[in-house]
């Protein structure tokens, strides 16, 4: 049982205190997740660009067809890599978000049951 106010005001500040460094690192998280998905976007903008150039320059709607299918399967496996990366950062955003709390509830815990 909290046994005092100053026990109480000190669980308060440690948990402001949590819950900024959490938001910290949440938003950090966030901004590398943002910055990763421009920079995938603007490489599938490029790749996508270069393949249309190198269809509408084929001599035969062979070659055309060709070019086009290995831009499709190239795109599908970025998107999947991609995808998995962002899956990784998410998780490893949450993690670190959570930190903070992780060590307040297991301080927190003794104080609650004794």
């Amino acid at each position: 049982m909290i046994k005092s106010f100053e026990d109480f005001q000190a669980l308060g500040k440690d948990s402001v205190d949590a819950y900024v460094a959490s938001a910290t690192a949440f938003s950090k998280g966030l901004q590398t997740i943002t910055a990763e998905a421009v920079d995938f976007s603007r490489k599938s903008f490029e790749r996508g660009t270069q393949a249309f150039e190198k269809a509408s320059s084929a001599k035969s709607f062979d070659k055309a067809l060709e070019v086009q299918q290995g831009y499709a399967k190239e795109a599908y496996e970025a998107f999947l890599g991609q995808m998995n990366k962002f899956g990784e950062l998410y998780v490893s955003t949450a993690k670190e978000a959570y930190k903070p709390f992780e060590a307040k509830i297991a301080a927190l815990t003794p104080k609650v049951t004794k």
